[in-house]
């Protein structure tokens, strides 16, 4: 059976985080960064030209909590690697009071996100 892609695994995120808002209103804010994927290279260019950041996260959670500003999950399927823009992104918005996790699957992002929300750290 062939692992689930990235894609489909912050589908699943999405859709968790549906059902729990219930539980935790604050999911409302939560989004996903669409910086990835393939693109025409005019198109990659008009991206670059608006602001485009290559190494963004995927996910980010405005909601303060503890001694963090906010949440920033960079979602990678089982075998996925983390690029060297992706790393240097994680380790400046760290340097700014954000708490920044890579999430190997949707289960993994759902623990963080709960432990983030539930824990004041």
């Amino acid at each position: 059976m062939k692992a689930p892609s990235e894609s489909a695994e912050q589908i699943e995120l999405f859709r968790w985080a549906g059902y729990s808002r219930g539980k935790y209103p604050e999911l409302e804010l939560m989004h996903h960064i669409p910086n990835g994927g393939k693109r025409s290279e005019i198109e990659a260019a008009r991206f670059k030209r608006e602001g485009v950041l290559a190494g963004v996260s995927d996910i980010f959670l405005p909601v303060a909590r503890g001694k963090y500003h906010g949440l920033y999950i960079e979602m990678k399927a089982q075998k996925g690697k983390v690029s060297d823009h992706q790393k240097w992104w994680i380790e400046e918005v760290t340097k700014q009071g954000y708490l920044a996790e890579v999430c190997y699957g949707w289960e993994m992002a759902k623990d963080v996100i709960v432990n983030y929300l539930e824990v004041t750290l």
